[in-house]
């Protein structure tokens, strides 16, 4: 007879950021992913509050991918007191290292910048975290190989497998006594870049995510990428494209490089500025197995698209008024260099604003998206006279099909299916289309909601 165990959701609950699920068993506590809330301000206030779990007493992190949303809050947790073993694919270790390191680097950035123009009332402004906190955490990663069982305690073990959400991205088996507990992680699909997601077989607990839940994508990504690329061409100005700096980035560049390669788009330059972008490059080309671009795609690539590196050339490239493409992190416009060409363009009736990823409650992104006339940067409110195009498909995000498609090999039904990382609509919708397909009932847990299993 199994034991009692403890689920407790700590984020990514009725949101789609913070993800934390806390796992806990007679004496073990395991957390799956760990990361900062984003979005919404008082969901970011969480951030600086204290877990409302003893972190020392937290005995591993296990972690689905590289992505802020689930890796942001592992200095914080280190701080607090967790000394536990981080286990993940060697990819998503290598792109977690780059999003806490400019994570800590944006922050401390930004209480600079606040602490200089005083237009924080925090005096003085300070960092979530620095980079010190950062680099604390690294010592504690231990990389793992995917489809091997790997013994986390006595009766409990765990198994990676591979879900095409970015590089290294995984959805985890953690199976405790005689119950399979199973984390879909942001689940991908098959795209330029990345392979088709692989499916469970088996589940006891269900943890799915929903971000897409009530939505499909079309089909023809790149084409609408072309076509909107072309109609913003057509005003001679800049075309921005806030990026998320791991894996969309990079297909982004492999479409826009073959689109021009292919005389389907303007021959105007094209620039990624993305420092960590850059890096996520360095890791495609030393996992080679995770992904389908080649050696030779990425150094043409890389060869048309011209690659900044330096601060003062996201001053100089921004100051320039001839036409051009740039991609710039962040995805969601919450930071990053991308927050220097909107002081230029938004107010640029010629430049166009192209979102090409989810954008979350909260962002600059979804204010973009739904039409807000001014947008506050850096202490100061902005008037918006660029156009805002979305260029639907490009998202790494599975929609409502292919969620229901990855859930087809389940040979019974699970004892019990949450539904997590979406917003509240689309995790309720999601709900009800997993009742019509399948005939299972699932729970929509809030925050901080406890479960026995």
């Amino acid at each position: 007879m199994t034991n009692k165990i403890k689920v407790k959701f700590l984020g990514a609950a009725r949101s789609v950021s913070g993800s934390k699920h806390l796992i806990e068993t007679a004496d073990k506590k395991i957390l799956i992913d760990c990361g900062l809330f984003q979005g919404l301000k008082e969901l970011r206030l969480r951030n600086w509050e204290k877990l409302p779990v003893d972190a020392s007493a937290i005995d591993c992190v296990i972690l689905t991918h590289g992505h802020l949303d689930h890796v942001g809050y592992l200095p914080l947790l280190v701080k607090q007191g967790f000394k536990g073993a981080i286990y993940a694919s060697q990819p998503t270790l290598e792109i977690a290292k780059l999003i806490l390191l400019d994570s800590a680097k944006i922050q401390e950035e930004d209480a600079a910048r606040a602490n200089a123009y005083k237009y924080s009332k925090h005096a003085p402004a300070k960092p979530l975290y620095d980079t010190k906190d950062a680099e604390a955490v690294f010592p504690l990663f231990h990389p793992k190989a995917i489809n091997q069982w790997i013994e986390l305690f006595p009766e409990i073990f765990f198994r990676l497998r591979y879900n095409a959400h970015i590089i290294g991205s995984v959805f985890i088996e953690l199976k405790i006594q005689n119950k399979l507990f199973v984390f879909s992680g942001d689940l991908g699909r098959e795209d330029a870049l990345m392979n088709k997601p692989e499916q469970p077989e088996a589940a006891d607990i269900l943890f799915i995510e929903s971000t897409y839940g009530n939505r499909t994508h079309p089909t023809n990504a790149k084409q609408l990428l072309m076509e909107a690329v072309n109609k913003a061409a057509a005003k001679h100005g800049t075309i921005i494209v806030p990026s998320f700096a791991v894996e969309r980035t990079q297909l982004l560049m492999y479409y826009l490089w073959q689109l021009r390669k292919a005389n389907l788009i303007p021959p105007v330059p094209v620039y990624m500025d993305s420092p960590m972008g850059n890096h996520v490059l360095d890791v495609f080309q030393k996992n080679p197995i995770w992904h389908k671009l080649s050696d030779e795609e990425c150094v043409e690539m890389c060869r048309e698209i011209k690659i900044l590196k330096k601060p003062e050339e996201t001053e100089q490239l921004a100051a320039s008024k001839s036409a051009k493409i740039i991609i710039a992190a962040s995805g969601m416009a919450t930071g990053g260099r991308v927050l220097t060409y909107f002081e230029h363009y938004l107010g640029d009736a010629n430049a166009t604003i192209l979102l090409v990823g989810y954008q979350g409650e909260g962002t600059r992104g979804r204010a973009l998206l739904d039409g807000a006339t001014e947008i506050k940067l850096r202490g100061k409110l902005w008037p918006v006279k660029a156009s805002v195009t979305l260029v639907e498909g490009l998202s790494a995000h599975a929609d409502q099909g292919e969620l229901i498609n990855w859930m087809s090999k389940l040979k019974q039904a699970p004892e019990k299916i949450f539904i997590i990382h979406g917003e509240t609509q689309s995790a309720k919708d999601f709900k009800a289309k997993i009742k019509e397909v399948y005939g299972w009932d699932a729970i929509v847990p809030e925050l901080y909601q406890e479960f026995e299993v």
